[in-house]
């Protein structure tokens, strides 16, 4: 669809410059033969112009521009198994074996990363499956799994 909008925008783009380059010749030839009355018409063709230009900076400003991107659909998320865990998002401390001890308490979160770091995608589906299992779709902070 991006493809298709930047087609369509570079044929306008060429359709105006055709159109501007036959109008200054125009001008140009009412010029050589009444210098008056060139004087006159390029007055109109520029009020003109400009309100034709105001109009389709409103438009594409406020109506009729590119559709919004639809928002994100939420991560599947699913934990299947004994003490399994699974989250869409990041997970500070877990613990699935028996012995009721909690982890050493997960670290801050990180500095942001530097802006020419790529951004990393937005989680998808995440999945943990099996006996004391953990899935998160983002950082992991701390986990015990057994009964150490």
């Amino acid at each position: 669809m991006a493809a298709q909008i930047r087609g369509r925008s570079k044929a306008l783009l060429w359709c105006g410059v055709g159109i501007g380059v036959v109008g200054i010749g125009a001008l140009i030839a009412v010029a050589v033969t009444d210098l008056g009355k060139a004087d006159q018409l390029a007055s109109v063709v520029g009020a003109v112009l400009a309100a034709v230009g105001l109009g389709l900076t409103l438009w594409g400003q406020f109506g009729g521009g590119a559709a919004s991107a639809p928002a994100p659909a939420a991560p599947v998320v699913t934990a299947s198994g004994t003490g399994s865990v699974a989250a869409g998002g990041n997970i500070g401390s877990v613990v699935t074996g028996g012995s009721g001890t909690t982890p050493a308490p997960a670290p801050a979160p990180a500095a942001p990363a530097p802006a020419s770091t790529p951004a990393r995608p937005a989680p998808g589906s995440v999945t943990a499956s099996g006996d004391r299992s953990v899935a998160a779709g983002g950082d992991i902070g701390s986990v015990s799994t057994g009964d150490a």
